[in-house]
């Protein structure tokens, strides 16, 4: 915790791969000092079908999922963070965006609390 799961056309695998956007992503995420750094979670996931504004152009975007509790000052630093970051990477992608959506405290489970 927390997740991010990046989905991306195809097209940027071309610029940088995965695992660098994967980093590029942990590392904004722990610029923030909201997460431990051991938590934080990144997945990247290429599409070679979908459309932007009904036309096939370049696209990132971030599904955050963070534990409820944060600012909504906390989590548009978190957003402008990671944004900032991709922008940087790709300036040449003219869709890149953020979600985050907070996940409640004890809803959730994993292995590692059996």
């Amino acid at each position: 915790m927390p997740h991010f799961a990046v989905d991306c056309s195809k097209s940027v695998a071309a610029l940088h791969d995965g695992q660098s956007i994967a980093k590029q992503v942990h590392s904004a995420a722990n610029s923030t000092g909201l997460f431990s750094e051991a938590n934080i979670q990144v997945r990247i996931n290429f599409y070679d079908d979908y459309s932007v504004g009904n036309v096939k152009e370049g696209f990132i975007h971030v599904f955050a999922h963070i534990l409820e509790g944060r600012t909504a000052e906390q989590k548009l630093a978190l957003s402008k963070a990671v944004i900032k970051q991709l922008a940087e990477m790709f300036p040449q992608v003219p869709t890149i965006g953020i979600d985050i959506k907070d996940l409640e405290k004890g809803t959730g489970f994993s292995k590692n609390k059996l």
